[in-house]
């Protein structure tokens, strides 16, 4: 009888080494893929690239999520760290400009981070942790340059949250006509925030809940399809 038989726990058996090289040729082209045509990329393409058949891509990764989970878990959890820092900065406007700045570059450089960063994709373990984190972050500098007078009252983390989806969202079209254009907008989108120009708001705040609401519309349709 094996140790599990004895009451003991084994992990997954190790993978051959053949196994182990398409997943690791199926993970370097799907970042390929995502990252020129973001999360949606056809599953057909990603393994092409790979050069291997559907059904070791299916073995491998039985949802697109699990693919996609594999892909970006690395940068995702360099994401949260630098959320982090950012809530370690002495400057709480510094710190939130400097970590959005942060944010922004990794959504221009990379179209499948895009789409993680600005849209409802779910079914993503890392993304799930990291949505949480970034929006406890964006409310912990938030609040805290509120308390020092340099924020307006009345803007919430859900208020830029919800700009910044949008924003982020014409990033890859933008990048091959003006690459650098996000940093101007940003930039006046953030100065929106500050006391000495602020002046009442039209509407009430979106909830937490109602933003990721938001977000699963903008798309794309979510990891679960194939």
């Amino acid at each position: 009888m094996g140790a599990a038989g004895r009451g003991g726990t084994e992990g997954p058996a190790p993978l051959r080494r053949d196994a182990r090289r398409n997943r690791e040729l199926l993970i370097a082209a799907a970042r390929e893929v995502y990252a020129e045509q973001g999360v949606e990329a056809p599953l057909d393409d990603i393994a092409r690239r790979a050069g291997v058949g559907n059904a070791t891509l299916y073995r491998h990764f039985p949802t697109r999520g699990a693919l996609v989970e594999a892909v970006f878990r690395d940068s995702l959890t360099a994401t949260l760290r630098t959320g982090e820092e950012a809530r370690l900065g002495e400057d709480p406007w510094e710190s939130l400009t400097a970590y959005l700045e942060r944010i922004f570059e990794g959504l221009a450089a990379d179209r499948g981070a895009n789409d993680l960063m600005t849209t409802g994709v779910e079914g993503v373990p890392s993304l799930e942790a990291l949505r949480a984190h970034n929006h406890e972050t964006v409310a912990v500098l938030v609040r805290r340059a509120q308390e020092r007078g340099v924020v307006r009252p009345d803007v919430t983390a859900e208020d830029l949250l919800f700009a910044l989806a949008a924003l982020g969202r014409v990033v890859p079209a933008s990048a091959a006509v003006e690459p650098a254009a996000w940093r101007r907008c940003l930039a006046l989108l953030l100065d929106g925030l500050r006391v000495e120009v602020a002046r009442p708001l039209p509407a009430p705040p979106v909830t937490f809940g109602r933003l990721e609401a938001v977000l699963r519309e903008l798309g794309p349709s979510g990891p679960g399809r194939r």
